[in-house]
């Protein structure tokens, strides 16, 4: 069995630390398991937010929605992806479109092989992040976005992803490409699954072969955890 985590949302608080008592968990269970991370993240991000020892103990970690990818510590693989020129001056349109008005510095973020946008910008404090997010699940805005740069770049993809911010990719470099890479019954767990989130792609293409993996559509990482008590 292969055991897939998403990150934000799933084993941790939105960008915060995992949880003291859920990481002794997590670390003993983990053990003899070949257990995987996927998530829209950079590498230093999500040490910070699982712990080296997680991170490092993982079979492997798919960093930026696999397009940066690690095993045993060592980067094995990365997809270059350059923010266009055409596609920052829409993004900057987006600032202005907004009607969010609480803002923090960056809003644009290059990491490899995969950019991410944030109207609300991810300097902002975790009481902003909450409060655009329960906002935006009413307003939809970022949904939104996401049409609209698929629409005007057909070659691109964009999803959301965390509380704050979408994820925008080369199309098909999503987490979904790297279920080629797994042999044998995978067990998932994710909090975006639905259309339009960042894990979707994932539950997109397991879910006709369901009677061949699960899917775990979480609602935050205490939900995670509960899951897992009962496959000690």
């Amino acid at each position: 069995m292969n055991y897939l985590f998403d990150v934000d949302g799933t084993l941790t608080p939105s960008r915060l630390p995992i949880d003291e008592g859920f990481e002794s968990f997590f670390l003993s269970w983990m053990k003899g398991k070949n257990v995987y991370l996927v998530t829209g993240s950079d590498k230093d991000k999500t040490i910070e937010q699982v712990g080296e020892e997680i991170w490092n103990s993982c079979t492997r970690v798919y960093q930026s929605c696999g397009n940066a990818v690690y095993e045993k510590g060592k980067l094995i693989r990365q997809l270059d992806f350059v923010l266009d020129t055409k596609l920052k001056k829409l993004l900057n349109e987006f600032l202005l479109w907004s009607s969010w008005e609480d803002r923090y510095q960056t809003n644009i973020e290059e990491r490899i092989g995969l950019i991410n946008f944030s109207v609300v910008g991810r300097d902002c404090p975790q009481e902003v992040r909450e409060r655009y997010y329960k906002w935006d699940l009413k307003a939809k805005e970022r949904e939104t976005f996401c049409q609209i740069i698929e629409e005007k770049f057909p070659e691109i993809e964009a999803s959301v992803g965390g509380q704050i911010s979408i994820d925008i990719y080369p199309k098909g470099k999503n987490k979904g490409q790297i279920l080629d890479e797994l042999e044998g019954s995978i067990s998932f767990f994710g909090d975006r699954c639905e259309p339009g989130g960042n894990d979707y792609p994932i539950v997109k293409m397991l879910f006709p072969l369901i009677d061949e993996h699960t899917i775990h559509s979480v609602k935050n990482w205490r939900n995670t955890w509960e899951i897992l008590k009962k496959r000690l």
